[in-house]
């Protein structure tokens, strides 16, 4: 990814944390969120900036480092997550123990976990860090308030989310095909 990403990234963590070296921001601070807002456009295309501004409250900005697991198959889903910079696997276990297939593989704007905020069951895939990763969360509890405060907002984020899966379905409908 380019290094304007990175360092608008690391800007507006630094900004809220200072020079603490820690991966996990509280939420966004306002400073962090005008860097945010600079990136509106690759991070957030289907939103304004003023839109932007309005969300910032409710994300939280985390890294991961390659190899790390971002997302386990099994656990409860808490958070779905913005890619801002980074590279993920979405893997599957087989019924081989052990032994994964990768499903995915996501750069760039994208979401992940999108189904901790519709289904609130268990997660059915692994999601790794490929290389360092970093990631703006909204939290299940903060989607919710963000539906009450400002259910237009929300409702916009949720379609985002219905437009991804839908794509995401045709193109595994089309790898499916494609196999038989």
């Amino acid at each position: 990814m380019g290094g304007t990403k990175k360092n608008v990234h690391h800007r507006f963590v630094q900004e809220c944390q200072g020079d603490a070296q820690t991966t996990v921001s509280p939420v966004l601070c306002e400073n962090a969120c005008a860097a945010l807002v600079e990136q509106t456009e690759s991070i957030f295309p289907f939103l304004t900036r003023e839109e932007v501004e309005e969300l910032c409250p409710y994300l939280e900005a985390r890294s991961w480092e390659a190899g790390e697991t971002v997302i386990a198959a099994g656990g409860r889903g808490e958070f779905m997550g913005f890619l801002v910079e980074g590279k993920l696997a979405v893997k599957k276990e087989t019924s081989f123990p052990g032994k994964f297939i990768v499903l995915a593989v996501l750069n760039g704007a994208t979401i992940v976990g999108e189904n901790a905020l519709v289904q609130k069951k268990a997660h059915s895939t692994t999601v790794v860090a490929m290389e360092e990763s970093h990631l703006l969360l909204l939290k299940v509890d903060a989607m919710e308030q963000l539906l009450q405060d400002n259910p237009l907002l929300g409702i916009k984020l949720l379609k985002r989310i219905l437009y991804i899966v839908s794509l995401r379905l045709e193109n595994a409908g089309e790898r499916l095909a494609k196999l038989m």
